[in-house]
């Protein structure tokens, strides 16, 4: 089939390359002229691991091409994907903004002709899908076209993979035909039967928030408890694991840490939270999650203060980690960026290493040392703080980071090291929810 997919960021691209890995001929289409002419020249504009292969891959196979311009790629598609951004307001109220969205329908709606299934793959309120269609409609009299809901649910650093062999397929329509044909865009997917969700398309544009929402509410659960295991001498790893094993539960999301981040979670929350204030529902769940995880930020921010003696001011203090999860380049929301203002702020030097999220951080961070490795960033420092779990800090040469620091203390924020041999080797040694050394965490 011939698909066009309107924006080329990490939406668009992710599914523009795996589409046509299916077979598919996929034309990616930005006003970006700079990117479009990175990725023509195969350079991948945003770290996912094995995205620079794929893209590179089906564009040789003539199978994926990028380009500027709406034509040809729009007029000879049977469907068009709008995978534009759809950030939180410039305004701070929480509400998503639309504006790229409906600038997508407005721009492609003149070279509709044929029928055309057109889906919104951005994440978007409720009832957006209504008004692309009216969009279109008033913009172009004569377009065949159906408007469809499919929501992606692709995590950074995993995204290939997660698209490839998805949990499920939600799709979003209110005509046969249009079912008929997204369903012909994912056959490859039959092969291992993955299960497709049809619905209204309102419920569809409903589903990625709630997904989203309550995988929030599960990290700041897991963070709440673990606040209080280190009021009570308890440990949060345990009680994860104690929980995750019930099925009804699970053991995913359910990792203690300074709180999410992301270009989702953040502001879905808000999102779901004004969509529900709209129309009169009072959502406490969620509001709650988005109060305990700007709390839990807060938090880590003390934590890191009582470490090095009680104040910042004057203290050098080595970070690892800038991104909000492994495996990504993303710093939106992350919460090492909070945390690393709130001490520039109070009078710290900051001196940071992460392996791909430097240059992105850069341009968030006024005033951090950037450096080559996790050594060079602990050398001179009052203390080290772990920040993002990346493999190459889950064995670091922790006699190494001691002697490079000023003073040996050590903050594990994603409890990757065990604290009794953290405290063999010297170090004063702080994580989230474990304060007691006991079998137990020598397990960990």
């Amino acid at each position: 089939m011939k698909i066009a997919i309107i924006g080329t960021g990490y939406v668009g691209l992710v599914s523009g390359a795996c589409f046509a890995e299916f077979g598919h001929q996929v034309t990616c289409i930005d006003y970006d002229e700079s990117k479009i002419l990175r990725l023509r020249e195969g350079q991948t504009p945003i770290y996912e691991p094995g995205l620079d292969s794929l893209i590179k891959k089906n564009s040789q196979a003539g199978r994926l091409i990028f380009s500027t311009e709406y034509n040809p790629g729009v007029p000879e598609a049977e469907v068009i994907f709008i995978a534009v951004g759809t950030p939180a307001s410039r305004r701070g109220d929480g509400y998503a903004d639309l504006s790229y969205v409906y600038e997508a329908a407005r721009q492609m709606a003149p070279y509709l002709s044929d029928y055309t299934v057109v889906v919104n793959k951005s994440t978007v309120p409720v009832g957006t899908a209504a008004q692309v269609k009216r969009i279109i409609g008033e913009t172009n009299s004569l377009a065949s076209f159906d408007v469809a809901s499919n929501p992606e649910f692709l995590r950074e650093g995993a995204a290939i993979n997660d698209f490839m062999r998805p949990d499920r397929i939600v799709l979003g329509v209110d005509s046969k035909k249009a079912e008929e044909v997204l369903q012909a865009v994912y056959r490859p997917l039959y092969l291992i039967e993955t299960p497709f969700v049809i619905t209204a398309i309102e419920t569809a544009e409903l589903i990625k928030y709630a997904a989203n929402a309550f995988l929030a509410t599960k990290v700041s659960f897991i963070n709440e408890v673990a606040n209080l295991c280190e009021e009570i001498g308890g440990n949060v790893q345990d009680v994860a694991r104690g929980i995750g094993l019930d099925g009804r539960i699970g053991k995913k999301f359910l990792h203690a840490g300074p709180g999410y981040g992301g270009s989702c979670f953040p502001k879905d929350t808000q999102a779901l939270l004004r969509i529900a204030q709209e129309n009169g529902v009072a959502f406490r769940i969620v509001e709650a999650a988005i109060e305990v995880n700007a709390a839990q930020k807060a938090r880590m921010t003390r934590k890191i203060r009582q470490a090095i003696g009680g104040h910042e001011s004057g203290k050098t203090i080595a970070v690892l980690g800038l991104a909000f999860k492994p495996e990504t380049d993303d710093v939106r929301d992350a919460p090492a960026i909070t945390i690393i203002s709130k001490l520039i702020e109070h009078g710290a030097l900051v001196q940071a290493h992460d392996p791909q999220a430097m240059d992105e951080a850069a341009k968030l961070l006024a005033g951090v040392k950037f450096c080559s490795s996790a050594y060079e960033a602990c050398q001179g420092a009052d203390a080290v703080v772990l920040m993002t779990e990346w493999n190459e800090y889950r064995a670091l040469d922790l006699l190494r980071v001691k002697s490079a620091l000023k003073a040996p203390v050590f903050i594990d924020l994603r409890n990757v090291y065990r604290p009794a041999a953290m405290l063999q080797l010297g170090f004063n040694y702080h994580s989230v929810g474990r304060t007691s050394v006991n079998s137990s965490n020598d397990r960990i």
